[in-house]
């Protein structure tokens, strides 16, 4: 029996697990397979763009809205909006009986889901940047980071690289999962890449050794890294996905210190003569795989009180192998044996960072990790756990 939510028409928009499906939704001649891996692509550029652009904000600080990392973060938004809206013109007017059961219908018009998604935030994108350019030229050159232009280009953002997520979800399901597992898993892992720029700012090494920091990290990470342990017909996703977060980071911390550059806004207390690089990447891929090999105990069950027992347990799975791990990661990388160009730590500073700040731990005072804090943690990590679960059983079920 059809399971999700029916249409007017009463086409089922999302159907039982892929594996359920896979010999009634075998791909077809004229589908576009080349979409998602493109789209992908554009994701990718998104989050190279947005690592370039802080790297330039802290190593030059002037920019205009055509520096070469602007218009990568926007050349994605474009591959993604024009792939989108594609998709979107050929479902509704070239193919809209025959892509009926994979198209979503809005507005009289028909898409897949991952490309309304990709579209609205490209839109979302392009209409930050003159927005922007207006803040700029009346209240300074980024004087808020979240200011809301940035507001907005960061959730569109998030939307495109989402909507590519998407379209290799439900590319992949039908097939019953028998192709585009590693595409869904580089998707998943660029995803991840993009959240986790949003807590720089909390997640410097200095800073592993606050309660806040494993606070937010809580809340943020197991949602990922359970949403791929819980998705069906694949082993090991969470760790191979965080293996490609990883090095999206790392490929950068090796590029970005190649190219000379120096400051051009003052004041200037670090003297920096290259690009400076993003922190080393946190090492989920350890807790991931804890949690890939505790996620093997419920591949024979498929019910709500077994994904509640995977959600309570990967919570405390992971705050269990996290805070050890980065705890004693952190004095590594402050320290003398990983300033260098492999960790890079102690080089990803600004020019206006202070030297007194290198070398030392931030905030342990003013907000030390106790048992009461990292109690709140696990609730926190509990309920992202939890939108992991219904975020893994959504990705093994949708067909649009």
């Amino acid at each position: 029996m059809d399971q999700g939510l029916r249409t007017a028409d009463g086409v089922v928009a999302w159907e039982a697990p892929a594996t359920d499906v896979a010999a009634t939704h075998e791909p077809q001649p004229g589908e576009w397979r080349w979409v998602p891996t493109v789209t992908v692509f554009g994701a990718a550029c998104i989050v190279y763009g947005v690592i370039w652009d802080i790297s330039w904000h802290s190593t030059i600080g002037r920019d205009t809205f055509w520096t070469p990392a602007h218009l990568l973060i926007h050349l994605g938004g474009l591959i993604g909006g024009l792939l989108g809206g594609w998709m979107i013109l050929a479902s509704t007017f070239w193919r809209r009986d025959e892509w009926r059961d994979r198209t979503v219908g809005i507005l009289g018009f028909r898409g897949p889901l991952g490309s309304w998604v990709a579209v609205w935030g490209a839109v979302a994108m392009l209409t930050s940047a003159p927005f922007d350019d207006w803040w700029h030229n009346a209240y300074g050159l980024d004087v808020k980071i979240l200011s809301p232009p940035h507001a907005l280009l960061a959730i569109g953002m998030y939307a495109v690289v989402a909507g590519a997520g998407l379209l290799t979800v439900s590319a992949r399901n039908r097939t019953g999962g028998r192709g585009g597992t590693l595409l869904m898993l580089l998707a998943g892992g660029i995803q991840l890449a993009l959240s986790s720029i949003l807590l720089t700012e909390l997640s410097y090494p200095n800073l592993h050794r606050t309660a806040t920091f494993y606070l937010v990290s809580a809340a943020m990470y197991p949602a990922f890294l359970v949403a791929f342990v819980r998705v069906e017909g694949v082993r090991f996703g969470a760790t191979a996905m965080t293996a490609v977060y990883a090095l999206v980071s790392m490929s950068m911390i090796w590029l970005l210190p190649l190219f000379p550059a120096e400051p051009k806004l003052a004041p200037i207390f670090n003297p920096v003569t290259h690009m400076v690089p993003p922190p080393f990447p946190l090492l989920l891929v350890v807790p991931a795989l804890v949690l890939d090999l505790y996620g093997l105990c419920f591949r024979r069950w498929r019910s709500w009180w077994a994904d509640g027992l995977l959600a309570l347990g990967a919570a405390v799975l992971f705050l269990a192998v996290f805070v050890p791990v980065q705890w004693g990661f952190s004095e590594f990388l402050i320290g003398p044996s990983g300033d260098n160009a492999f960790f890079a730590g102690n080089r990803f500073f600004s020019y206006a960072s202070r030297p007194e700040w290198r070398g030392e731990y931030w905030g342990l005072k003013r907000d030390p990790v106790t048992v009461a804090k990292l109690g709140w943690a696990l609730l926190v990590a509990v309920g992202s756990a939890g939108v992991g679960v219904v975020t893994g059983r959504f990705h093994s079920s949708v067909l649009r």
